[in-house]
């Protein structure tokens, strides 16, 4: 197991900032995962678990304990079963899957990050989410010191939420596995309305696997959703905040203000999300209430190309990333009533 000292976090982030951990360890194995997890446990030693870094906001201070990353590799298929070790990246696994010709995460193509952090946010775009085929997780409890099976019942999976998000200090994820479909080399049933339009097929339609993940690439790269080194709209965590849900009375009360703000005839975007709540979108929110493509003088800007990225133009802060997060939130809440939550881990930092 490799060990540095006084490292530098930044590097392992897709927003390229944070200052460094006092001890960083890189785990190739479970076995090496298991026993980092454990010493620090017996030792009190605070524990920032890092996998593909696309989901973190650390703070320029670093963080005074020891930084496990998760390295481990293992790609498993039987028959359209499919079990991922925790370190995978997750958008070469979905590649494989495709050539595999198994259906099911194929529109979760290009997403950054590393398989064993997709059941943790319930990672979902383009009509997918990994809940609707992840049928087990497999993680180290650290309450109870053993390595657990839960199966999906039991992962309390929702919007961009799940137990091990809930309960951030228990698990730690070691390999996740899926039960995907052979549909004869074709994809899962298009649900997203943007997707479809882009492959000229109706929502529901099946479409060639490789022109479902081709597809969604080609979306992710026009919204800077894809990394890219040479591409300062990709040096971000994708979708800074996640798009509110609202009660039957807290939508009224946001279209009201819509009215209000943008005269009789804009209607907000709206989605059923079940129990009589209506989801709305971030991105739309953030440009009506001025924050449009590039909003923004200093080096942490929104992105050119999507409203919802925060991005680190090449020489920000962790505290002018914040800083410009805290203007949008102030601005969404003053515009419409609604108060984002952003959807990165923030480490040592708060909005």
């Amino acid at each position: 197991m490799q060990e540095l000292h006084d490292a530098p976090l930044a590097p392992l982030t897709t927003f390229r900032l944070g200052g460094p951990a006092t001890r960083q360890l890189t785990a190739t194995t479970d076995a090496e995962v298991i026993a980092a997890v454990r010493e620090a446990d017996d030792t009190g030693t605070p524990l920032l678990v890092i996998g593909g870094g696309s989901n973190l906001v650390i703070g320029d201070k670093g963080f005074a304990g020891t930084a496990l990353v998760i390295a481990t590799k293992g790609f498993e298929q039987s028959g359209t079963h499919v079990e991922l070790a925790a370190g995978e990246v997750w958008t070469d696994a979905v590649a494989r899957t495709v050539e595999a010709g198994l259906a099911g995460i194929e529109c979760l193509a290009g997403i950054p990050g590393s398989a064993g952090a997709t059941p943790i946010q319930n990672v979902g775009a383009y009509g997918q989410e990994v809940s609707s085929t992840i049928t087990e997780v497999v993680a180290y409890d650290r309450r109870t010191r053993e390595t657990v099976t839960i199966p999906n019942a039991e992962c309390a999976f929702s919007y961009r939420h799940s137990r091990f998000k809930s309960d951030p200090e228990r698990y730690v994820v070691l390999r996740v596995r899926f039960e995907l479909e052979d549909a004869d080399g074709l994809s899962g049933p298009i649900r997203y309305a943007e997707t479809a339009r882009a492959l000229g097929v109706e929502p529901g339609d099946r479409v060639p696997l490789t022109a479902a993940r081709e597809t969604v690439l080609k979306l992710r790269s026009g919204k800077g959703m894809v990394l890219d080194p040479e591409d300062h709209d990709t040096w971000s965590a994708g979708s800074f905040f996640t798009n509110p849900i609202l009660t039957e009375a807290q939508f009224a009360a946001f279209r009201a203000r819509v009215r209000e703000r943008l005269g009789d005839g804009v209607e907000p975007p709206a989605y059923p999300a079940g129990e009589s709540r209506t989801k709305t979108s971030a991105a739309w929110l953030i440009d009506k209430a001025g924050f449009t493509k590039g909003y923004g003088t200093g080096p942490a800007r929104i992105s050119t190309k999507h409203t919802l990225a925060l991005t680190n133009r090449g020489a920000a802060t962790t505290e002018d990333l914040l800083a410009l997060a805290r203007e949008v939130v102030a601005g969404v809440r003053e515009a419409f009533g609604i108060t984002l939550v952003n959807e990165p881990v923030t480490v040592g930092v708060s909005l």
